[in-house]
């Protein structure tokens, strides 16, 4: 009722309008009710036209800070001056880390802002979708030092291996 001209304008034809209920079932079917009704009541809300199905989605998905999602600035920030190493690191989120370790440390690290922070922002914002169409990240996984350790040579089998490389080098 709250477009309702824009509604007639736009779906006047009973063929596109069932293409356009399709579409948006297909694409809307991922979230519950509450979510699709609460996604509505926003729209009405905050937007003056009638929402197009991409606008429809990102209300149904709500704020990433209800995630517990920073800005992508505020992460790339937290990205940048996170100590190594990285995965012992606490995180605002598990995407910041996730988005550093997909755009690389060294190229965060050793890049100005004005060259990291795009491609930062493109990594975040694939892990912020993936976050708002409800996956569950996977865990920062803090490597493990091996189970079996090696017996520490002899001082005559290190002297041995030694003059091997010794002369493998020609020194």
């Amino acid at each position: 009722m709250n477009y309702h001209n824009q509604y007639y304008a736009a779906f006047g034809d009973t063929q596109l309008l069932n293409q356009t209920k399709k579409l948006w079932f297909e694409s809307l079917k991922r979230f519950t009710p509450q979510q699709i009704l609460q996604g509505a009541k926003l729209a009405i809300e905050q937007s003056e036209y009638l929402p197009t199905l991409h606008k429809m989605i990102v209300f149904c998905q709500g704020d990433p800070s209800s995630y517990g999602l920073p800005n992508p600035h505020q992460a790339y920030v937290e990205a940048c001056n996170a100590p190594n190493p990285k995965t012992l690191q606490r995180w605002s989120h598990a995407a910041v880390y996730h988005a550093g370790r997909a755009c690389g440390w060294y190229f965060i690290a050793s890049n100005p802002e004005h060259i990291a922070f795009p491609v930062f922002k493109q990594h975040y914002q694939e892990w912020t979708d993936r976050v708002l169409n409800g996956e569950v990240l996977p865990d920062i996984e803090v490597p493990k030092l091996p189970s079996d350790t090696a017996t520490p040579l002899s001082k005559d089998e290190n002297r041995s291996r030694m003059k091997a490389m010794r002369e493998s080098l020609k020194i």
